[in-house]
């Protein structure tokens, strides 16, 4: 005879599931901490905070930094920073902002790491320990499994499942983009023993290699056909056309290249070098290949182009 079910079976099965799903994750929770806490024993990290509100990060303060306290309330100060992830098993780098870009935000918006439009991650705590910086500084976030790439890890950054991972996050002394970019500039130019001029209004700093000869002024609607390479302050060349095929009018073009209006010698036939901010180039966002989805220019980076004005029309 078979045996009526009842509501009660129901209630009952239901608590020893959600009873069982709640053992599963306290157990990774104690796992990782565990983890954790024995990586910190082990690399004599006497300097470890834990998070006051007991979600399972512990941090570290490697360079406080110069000025005063980040703040995410009142004056919702701006923030630039780098970060590096690797992992808290073997010191695998899962990932590291490159030198030619980095992050901004403001602190109390801090809470997001954005890779690509397929690597995505919610980290509270890097707003937390922000607050615990003051602009230069440096700081270790050992960051359990679940509040990382939990169960599923990462297939786009090779994170494994169930990894914990060292979050080192490197602020900028700079604390408005404009100013880092215009660091990035004149190091660079330093660097390759360049001289250029610097457009006060853009940012954008020029070089004119060969003036022009053409009568032919440049307004933003002039039909320029131009060869140019543009590359990162890297070196790595993301697109270029010396073809003798390429038209343009300035208005289609990003806005660092509206300085050769100004130029002096920018004419026909003059060769210009352009070191542009990012401000006036991609910006943020900076820009993905559409097919392949790869990044071809990080956010927040600057740009150095050769430009040679082959023709002029008005």
């Amino acid at each position: 005879m078979l045996k009526k079910i009842t509501s009660y079976t129901f209630i009952l099965a239901g608590l020893i599931l959600l009873n069982s799903c709640k053992k599963e994750y306290e157990s990774i929770q104690s796992i990782d901490d565990t983890k954790i806490k024995d990586y910190i024993s082990k690399n004599n990290i006497t300097d470890a905070i834990e998070d006051p509100d007991k979600t399972g990060f512990y941090y570290q303060i490697i360079t406080p930094g110069t000025g005063e306290f980040f703040k995410a309330d009142g004056t919702a100060d701006s923030v630039l920073y780098s970060l590096s992830i690797k992992s808290l098993l073997n010191g695998t780098t899962y990932y590291t902002t490159s030198a030619i870009s980095n992050f901004g935000t403001y602190v109390g918006y801090a809470s997001v790491f954005s890779y690509s439009s397929n690597v995505r991650l919610s980290i509270p705590c890097l707003r937390t320990v922000l607050q615990k910086l003051k602009p230069g500084g440096v700081a270790r976030i050992l960051l359990p499994s679940y509040l990382a790439f939990g169960k599923n890890g990462s297939t786009a950054l090779n994170v494994p499942s169930n990894e914990n991972i060292e979050l080192t996050v490197t602020t900028y002394p700079q604390k408005s983009q404009r100013l880092l970019d215009d660091k990035r500039i004149t190091d660079f130019l330093a660097s390759k023993g360049l001289t250029a001029t610097k457009d006060q209004p853009t940012g954008v700093y020029y070089s004119v290699i060969l003036p022009g000869t053409g009568d032919a002024p440049i307004d933003v609607s002039s039909s320029l056909k131009i060869n140019y390479t543009g590359r990162d302050l890297g070196g790595t060349v993301f697109d270029s056309s010396t073809d003798g095929t390429f038209t343009t009018t300035l208005l289609q073009v990003i806005s660092g290249w509206e300085v050769l209006k100004d130029i002096p010698g920018a004419r026909k036939g003059a060769k210009i070098r352009l070191f542009i901010p990012s401000s006036e180039a991609y910006g943020t966002a900076g820009s993905t290949n559409a097919s392949t989805g790869v990044v071809t220019i990080p956010p927040n980076a600057c740009l150095d182009f050769d430009i040679e004005i082959v023709d002029v029309t008005n």
